[in-house]
C-alpha cells in the first residue's frame, strides 16, 4: 500500500468512525460517589488505621513533622488489605526521573507459602523503600553507568492510589528517587526541599505580623492544553509518531484566523473522550474542573482546582497519562508537544501559583483594600524582587527543544520574563515608591448596559495574555511552561526564589523593628519602597508581543534568552548555584547534572528530528514530487505529439521545487554530519544555529511542493485534514 493510499484510507476511516464501546451510563454513579474511590485518602486511612498511627501520620502530612518509621508496618498492612479489596495483585513505587516522564516497576503481593499455595505479603520496609536500577535513567554524571543502585523513598505527603487496567488493578505508591549517595535523581525530591525552604522563610514574615507556627505551602493549578488528532492520521504521519510534531505541512486555507474554535461547542466525539477522561481522573482524586475548546482548531484544555504543589505535580502527571490512554479508546491520539503544528497556537501549561496557609488562604489575596494590607504587599513585593533578580532562572526551567518553537509565538508569552500587575496594584506600588500608598483604584462595578443582566463586580485589572508572569486576582500565572513538561521544575525555581526574597525582607524587617511591633508598618513601607526603586523594571503591563517591548526590555536590562542553548547555562551560574545551595534545594553537583542532562536531551531531540526530516523528505515527499513531475512531463509530451505547443509552466514550477528540495536535503546532510561538538553545550548550539535552520529549509521546500502536487499523489495527511476532521 502506498503512502498516498494510507492517507486516503485514513480519511475514510475518520469520516466513517463509530465508537467501539458502549456509551458510559453516568446515571449509575455520580461524580461525588466515585471521586477519590481509588485513593488511599484521609477517609480510608481514618477507617483502617489504628488511631495513634493515624494521628502520627497526619502530623507528618499536615505539619511536615518527621515521619515516625515505626508506623510504616501498620500503614503497609492497611494499605495492602485495601488494595487487595480493590482487586490489586501488584504494587509499584511511582517516581519521576529526569526524563520528565512517570516511571514504575511492578512487584507482586503474592509469595509462595511452601505448601503449594500463596500468601499476600507487603510490609513496612517494602512500603518505605524500593530499589529500581538507577543506571538506566539520566544522571548527568551523578552516577557512573556501572553504579546502578538507586532508591525510591515513600512520599507520605501524597496518597497511594489504585490504577485500573481492563485485566486488573495495581497499587501505586508515590515516591522520591535518589541515588546511593543521597543525591536527587528525580523531580519530586527538589520540590519537597524547596517547599520546606519556602515554609521556613514565609513563617518568619508571618511571625512579624503576629501569626506563629502556621505552615505555609505552595499551591498550583496547571491548565493543561493539548491537541487531538485521529489515530489514522497519527500513524500516517511518521513525524507525529516519532517526534510528536509535524516536520512538514503546508498552511491550511483556514487556521485560527476566524477565531471560531475558542470556547466553541465541543465536538461530540471529543466530548465523549473528555467525559471518560474526567471520570477516570475523578477516581484518582484529581479535582479537574474546566474543559473547553482552545484557540487553535483541534486544540483543547483541561484545568483542575488548586492543590498543594506536590500533589498538584503528581496529579498533572496522571492527567497527561490519562489523556493519552483514554484518547486511544476513542480512536484519537493526544498530542502534548508544545508546537505540533506550525502557524497556529502551540500548547502551554499555564501554572497558576500561590502560597498560603490553611487559616489564611492565599497570601497573594489583596483583599478589598490592598493598599492597607501590609502583609499582602510584603509577599507581593517579594515576588517582584524574586522575578527581577532570578527571571533568567524561570526562563531556564522552561527551556526545551519543543518550547523554543512556542515561546514568543501565537498566544504564548515571550522569552523575556516580566510581571503584569494590573492597573490597581501598579498604582499602589508606584505610590509606595514615591512615599506612601494612601488610596487605591477601586474595583467598582461593571455596567453591561442591558436591564435584564445584573451589574458585575470588576476585577482590579484586566488580564494580559502576553505576559509570562501575570497577577490574576489572588495568584500569579506563569504562562511559559510547556504542555508536556513536569510542573515540578518551575515550582522548585519559584519556591526557592521566593524563599530567598522572603529571607531578605524578613531580615530587613527584623533589623529595623528589633522586636517592636509598633515599628512594623514604617519598616514595611521602607523595605517595599527600596524594593520598588531597585526592581520595578520587571513590571510591564503592555503588549509583550510588540517590537517596542523587545527594545524597552533591553533598555531595562531584562535578559532575552530566546533558545534553550542560551538559557540552560543559567542553571550553573554562580548566583543560581548560591541560591539553591543556600536553601538546600540543589547541591552544585545536582545543578551541573541537570544542565548536562537537559543539554543532552536537547541534542538528542534535534538529532532525531533531523534524521526523521531527511528520511521523510527522501522517501515520502521527494517521490511524490517526482511522480507528479513525471505525470506532467508525460502529459506535456502527449500534447506536443498532437502538434500543439504545450505550456510548460506547471512542469517547470514542479521541477524547480523538486530541485529546491534536493538542494535543501543535501544542505541538511552536510550540516548534520558536522553537528557534533567537543562539549554537549557546543553541540546544542550548533544544532540550534545550524541544524534547525537547515531542517526549516527542507520543510519550506517540501511545503512548497505540497501546494502544487496533485492531491491524489500527496502522501501525508494535510493540516486541513488533521485539524478539521474530527
Amino acid at each position: 500500500m502506498s503512502q498516498a493510499e494510507v492517507r486516503r484510507n485514513a480519511i475514510a476511516a475518520v469520516t466513517n468512525y463509530k465508537p467501539s464501546t458502549q456509551p458510559l451510563d453516568f446515571s449509575k454513579t455520580s461524580p461525588t460517589d466515585i471521586f477519590g474511590s481509588n485513593v488511599f485518602n484521609d477517609k480510608v486511612m481514618k477507617e483502617r488505621l489504628p488511631k495513634d498511627v493515624y494521628k502520627s501520620l497526619k502530623k507528618t502530612i499536615e505539619n511536615g513533622e518527621k515521619l515516625d518509621s515505626s508506623i510504616a508496618g501498620p500503614v503497609a498492612a492497611a494499605m495492602k488489605e485495601w488494595a487487595l479489596s480493590k482487586g490489586a495483585t501488584h504494587y509499584t513505587h511511582v517516581f519521576y526521573p529526569l526524563t520528565g516522564l512517570t516511571a514504575e516497576k511492578h512487584d507482586g503481593f503474592l509469595a509462595p507459602d511452601n505448601q503449594g499455595g500463596a500468601v499476600a505479603e507487603f510490609d513496612g520496609k517494602q512500603l518505605i523503600q524500593g530499589e529500581p536500577d538507577a543506571s538506566s535513567f539520566p544522571s548527568g554524571g551523578l552516577r557512573a553507568t556501572f553504579e546502578a543502585r538507586g532508591y525510591t523513598a515513600w512520599d507520605v505527603t501524597n496518597p497511594a492510589y489504585i490504577l485500573e487496567n481492563p485485566n486488573g488493578t495495581f497499587l501505586c505508591i508515590p515516591t522520591a528517587f535518589v541515588s546511593w549517595t543521597g543525591e536527587a535523581l528525580d523531580k519530586k525530591t527538589p520540590l519537597l526541599r524547596a517547599n520546606q525552604a519556602l515554609n521556613t522563610q514565609a513563617q518568619r514574615i508571618l511571625k512579624l505580623f503576629g501569626r506563629n507556627g502556621e505552615r505555609v505551602n505552595s499551591f498550583a493549578g496547571p491548565e493543561q492544553e493539548y491537541f487531538l488528532v485521529d489515530r489514522n492520521f497519527f500513524f500516517a504521519r511518521p513525524d507525529l509518531l516519532i517526534a510528536g510534531r509535524t516536520l512538514f505541512g503546508g498552511k491550511s486555507a483556514k487556521g485560527q484566523e476566524m477565531e471560531d474554535h475558542y470556547f466553541g461547542v465541543i465536538p461530540r466525539r471529543v466530548l465523549a473522550f473528555m467525559l471518560e477522561a474526567e471520570r477516570e481522573l475523578y477516581k484518582l482524586g484529581v479535582p479537574v474542573k474546566t474543559r473547553h475548546n482552545e484557540v487553535a482548531p483541534g486544540q483543547f484544555e483541561i484545568a483542575p482546582i488548586y492543590e498543594q504543589s506536590n500533589l498538584a505535580t503528581d496529579h498533572n502527571q496522571m492527567v497527561m497519562t490519562t489523556l493519552k490512554t483514554v484518547a486511544k479508546r476513542y480512536g484519537m491520539a493526544c498530542l502534548l508537544h508544545e508546537k505540533p503544528f506550525a502557524g497556529i497556537n502551540g500548547s502551554g501549561k499555564h501554572l497558576n501559583y500561590s502560597i498560603g496557609t490553611a487559616a489564611l488562604g492565599s497570601l497573594f489575596d489583596p483583599g478589598d483594600t490592598p493598599h492597607e494590607n501590609a502583609q499582602f504587599l510584603v509577599f507581593c513585593a517579594a515576588v517582584i524582587r524574586a522575578v527581577h533578580k532570578y527571571g533568567k532562572l524561570l526562563r531556564a526551567v522552561v527551556a526545551t527543544a519543543g518550547n523554543d518553537h512556542r515561546l514568543g509565538a501565537n498566544e504564548a508569552p515571550p522569552a523575556i520574563l516580566s510581571i503584569y500587575l494590573g492597573e490597581q496594584l501598579t498604582d499602589i506600588f508606584d505610590q509606595i515608591k514615591k512615599g506612601g500608598a494612601k488610596t487605591s483604584k477601586t474595583k467598582g462595578m461593571l455596567q453591561v448596559g442591558v436591564d435584564t443582566l445584573p451589574p458585575l463586580p470588576m476585577d482590579a485589572g484586566d488580564r494580559n495574555r502576553t505576559s509570562p508572569f501575570a497577577f490574576t486576582g489572588n495568584r500569579f500565572e506563569f504562562r511559559a511552561v510547556g504542555s508536556n513538561m513536569s510542573i515540578a521544575g518551575p515550582q522548585v525555581a519559584l519556591n526557592t526564589m521566593l524563599a530567598e526574597s522572603l529571607d531578605f525582607i524578613a531580615t530587613e524587617l527584623e533589623k529595623i523593628t528589633k522586636g517592636d511591633p509598633k515599628k512594623l508598618n514604617a519598616a514595611v513601607q521602607k523595605v517595599i519602597q527600596e524594593i520598588m526603586v531597585k526592581h520595578e523594571a520587571i513590571i510591564f503591563n503592555g503588549d509583550g508581543y510588540s517590537d517596542e517591548w523587545q527594545k524597552e526590555a533591553k533598555k531595562r536590562g531584562l535578559p532575552n534568552l530566546k533558545t534553550t542553548p542560551e538559557a540552560l547555562p543559567v542553571l550553573t551560574e554562580k548566583d543560581i548555584v548560591e541560591l539553591f545551595t543556600k536553601y538546600g534545594v540543589f547541591s552544585e553537583r545536582e545543578l551541573h547534572s541537570r544542565e548536562e542532562i537537559y543539554f543532552e536531551q536537547y541534542c538528542k531531540i534535534i538529532q532525531t528530528e533531523a534524521e526523521l526530516c531527511l528520511k521523510m523528505a527522501k522517501t515520502i515527499v521527494f517521490p511524490a514530487g517526482v511522480r507528479y513531475q513525471k505525470e506532467l512531463a508525460e502529459t506535456t509530451a502527449a500534447i506536443k505529439a498532437t502538434g500543439i505547443e504545450p505550456h510548460t509552466t506547471a512542469l517547470d514550477d514542479v521541477t524547480g521545487k523538486v530541485r529546491d528540495l534536493q538542494t535543501a536535503i543535501a544542505g541538511l546532510e552536510t550540516v548534520l554530519a558536522k553537528a557534533n561538538g567537543k562539549t554537549v553545550q557546543a553541540e546544542a548550539t550548533t544544532k540550534c544555529t545550524k541544524v534547525l535552520p537547515a531542517m526549516l529549509a527542507v520543510r519550506d521546500a517540501a511545503d512548497a511542493l505540497e501546494t502544487v502536487v496533485a492531491d491524489d499523489l500527496w502522501p501525508l495527511p494535510t493540516y486541513q485534514e488533521m485539524l478539521f476532521i474530527k
